[in-house]
């Protein structure tokens, strides 16, 4: 079995109804597990202290984030990114992030203890925070706290990142670190926010090789992403040889998902996971910790979310979804949607320009190779 990590505070990370990243899609995803007969029953992490906040950000910018929560104004707030439309203020806003950040980090440390081996953080991935500045609805970076602890106890940790969205703070934390090793597959930086993830970015010079992005074509499915996994992901944990495996889990990658244009199902995640846990089992005696991320499709994330659940704690893959649950959730699924936990097969006709954009992914895997392999091979 595995370890859940989750508290009802983190319902306090709210950015407001009309903000995609909304408390409701972790919601979903609990009443859908007790719906299905599963016994949810997660540990409560601590909220991370300000001390623990600060072995990654900046004094000033915490003092920021601390000023708005009380009410008090900031000019520099904007500079900072806070009181945008992607990071705007609301009250709580510290205490909030820190429960997240409290939760990967007691994660991380299970890990680190023996006493786990496998641990899903249920909230948190907040992959796009900077040192100094919040960005793509991330205040506080959870996962480079828990990162920072794992280096600090003398953990080699490979970070993993299947999010939509390049993990650009975690790599700019870390991208000249040779403890850390940061794998990045997203829709490339070209075409989507953070306009990062490039394959030239390979870490640091103190830590050369320690950077892996895979920046897809868009419309990319399964059979393409699959492959650019396999070619890469595994050669990286091969050569780095990791204590621990950190993976943010974002579901956005779907085709569904308005934010951005990959095209995975629900099949295709089941294979990631499924896939993940079998590199964890072989580069780090199985210990590996999930957070979630984006996703700010209601039907998808719910859905998505629960295949991760249930494959990390080794529970059967229902077929059908309950109606009770789908009726409660009736208003944000949509019509139609909700019966059951996969996509239909085919769930999209076949999209234009396919073989195109299989030689283009695999020029990029190419090209990332040539620019790691020498570092690997030195």
């Amino acid at each position: 079995m595995a370890t859940l990590i989750h508290r009802p505070e983190y319902a306090g990370y709210d950015f407001g109804p009309e903000h995609p990243f909304t408390p409701a899609r972790l919601d979903m995803l609990l009443d859908l597990l007790r719906a299905l007969g599963h016994e949810v029953r997660p540990q409560a992490g601590p909220a991370a202290t300000r001390e623990e906040i600060l072995t990654v950000h900046e004094e000033a910018y915490v003092a920021t984030v601390e000023a708005l929560d009380r009410g008090e104004p900031r000019p520099l707030a904007e500079a900072h990114g806070l009181g945008t439309p992607d990071n705007p203020i609301f009250p709580g806003m510290d205490l909030a992030a820190r429960w997240l950040v409290g939760g990967a980090l007691h994660g991380a440390r299970l890990l680190m203890a023996g006493t786990e081996r496998r641990v899903l953080q249920l909230g948190g991935g907040l992959h796009h925070a900077q040192k100094d500045r919040a960005e793509g609805f991330c205040l506080y970076n959870d996962l480079a706290v828990a990162i920072q602890d794992m280096v600090t106890q003398g953990f080699r940790v490979a970070y993993l990142d299947i999010d939509l969205h390049h993990g650009d703070g975690v790599q700019n934390l870390f991208y000249n670190h040779d403890q850390v090793l940061t794998i990045s597959l997203h829709e490339s930086g070209h075409y989507l926010f953070p306009g990062t993830g490039h394959v030239q970015e390979v870490g640091g010079p103190k830590a050369l090789g320690t950077t892996v992005n895979v920046p897809l074509e868009p419309y990319t499915g399964a059979e393409d992403y699959l492959a650019a996994f396999e070619a890469v992901v595994p050669r990286a944990l091969a050569w780095f040889q990791p204590d621990i495996l950190l993976v943010q889990a974002g579901a956005d990658a779907h085709f569904e998902d308005p934010l951005g244009d990959l095209a995975l199902t629900t099949q295709t995640f089941q294979t990631l996971f499924n896939r993940i846990l079998e590199l964890a089992d072989q580069y780090t005696q199985g210990r590996v910790l999930f957070t979630l991320g984006g996703g700010y499709e209601a039907h998808v994330v719910a859905r998505v979310w629960t295949l991760l659940t249930l494959t990390v704690l080794g529970l059967p893959l229902p077929e059908r979804l309950p109606p009770e649950w789908a009726e409660r959730w009736r208003k944000l699924l949509g019509p139609g949607n909700g019966a059951r936990l996969h996509d239909p097969v085919p769930a999209f006709p076949a999209l234009q320009g396919g073989e195109a954009r299989t030689r283009r992914n695999r020029d990029i895997v190419t090209r990332l190779l040539d620019h790691l392999v020498p570092h690997w091979e030195a």
